[in-house]
């Protein structure tokens, strides 16, 4: 059950936030179970000697808030465990969160405005910042992946790399519907978080952090780029394949043509 309305801190006036793209998946059984925890749906905890916390996602992301260098390494090595298939480069988004009363803008002077350090409105932060840094991973992936595309798909008529490129284009095709499979299934990029079913009073700030950060655009974007990555893939796979079938057509005809002559032969020369 969440925590109501517990505030972080009630000195501080500012706070740093950073979100990390850790690997695959995060294990947070552990975190759910331990004194320190803070709330859940999404899992926040107290970390460090100074008031802050953590809020952890099971698709391989966390957000940090109000830790010092030394403590974020600490606990980001207490973490590292229960971390599956991490990142070699994890993918990272700072941001400063400053309190003020009243404020009709999210951002101002490149600082997030709050009205308050609750727990609630740092889960809600973390759920933009996660889903930040997860479509940034995700783009720079594509992003790759999109560059080579093209250059499989404009030299179709090198015979001797159609096979490599078969391959390879199968492995594109497969990491564009797993990417899909993340960010739709997984990550949930578009779904708002079961917090706001429970505290509705903030789907406010959730809806403009969600518009300030583009969420729904970048996650078109990308949707966009993975189907024409999949139909690219699809379409030269099946030209591919149109090739080879012409060319066992045409062995066969060759075989026909073969016993023709052969029966001919036959019956002109061996009688």
């Amino acid at each position: 059950m969440q925590t109501t309305h517990t505030s972080l801190s009630s000195k501080r006036t500012t706070l740093t936030a950073k979100a990390l793209f850790l690997g695959e998946a995060i294990d947070i059984q552990e975190f759910k179970k331990g004194s320190d925890r803070l709330a859940l749906r999404p899992l926040a905890i107290r970390v460090g000697d100074e008031g802050g916390c953590a809020v952890l996602f099971p698709y391989g992301a966390v957000v940090v808030f109000g830790l010092s260098t030394l403590e974020e390494i600490a606990f980001l090595d207490r973490l590292a465990p229960k971390i599956r298939d991490p990142f070699s480069e994890p993918e990272t988004e700072e941001a400063e969160l400053v309190l003020r009363s009243v404020s009709e803008d999210p951002i101002q002077d490149e600082r997030l405005v709050l009205q308050d350090f609750t727990i609630e409105r740092l889960q809600i932060v973390a759920d933009i910042f996660a889903k930040s840094v997860v479509l940034s991973h995700y783009e720079s992936r594509i992003a790759t992946t999109f560059e080579q595309v093209e250059p499989f798909a404009a030299s179709l008529q090198a015979e001797d790399h159609r096979r490599q490129q078969g391959k390879e284009l199968l492995r594109q095709l497969g990491n564009s519907l797993l990417v899909q499979h993340k960010i739709v299934g997984r990550v949930e990029i578009i779904d708002k978080p079961e917090l706001l079913w429970e505290a509705p009073e903030f789907e406010q700030i959730y809806l403009r952090l969600e518009g300030e950060y583009e969420i729904r655009e970048r996650h078109q974007a990308l949707e966009r780029k993975l189907a024409l990555i999949s139909r690219t893939a699809e379409t030269v796979l099946e030209f591919m394949q149109h090739q080879t079938s012409l060319r066992v057509e045409w062995y066969v005809v060759f075989l026909i043509v073969v016993e023709i002559f052969l029966s001919l032969y036959d019956i002109c020369f061996m009688r």
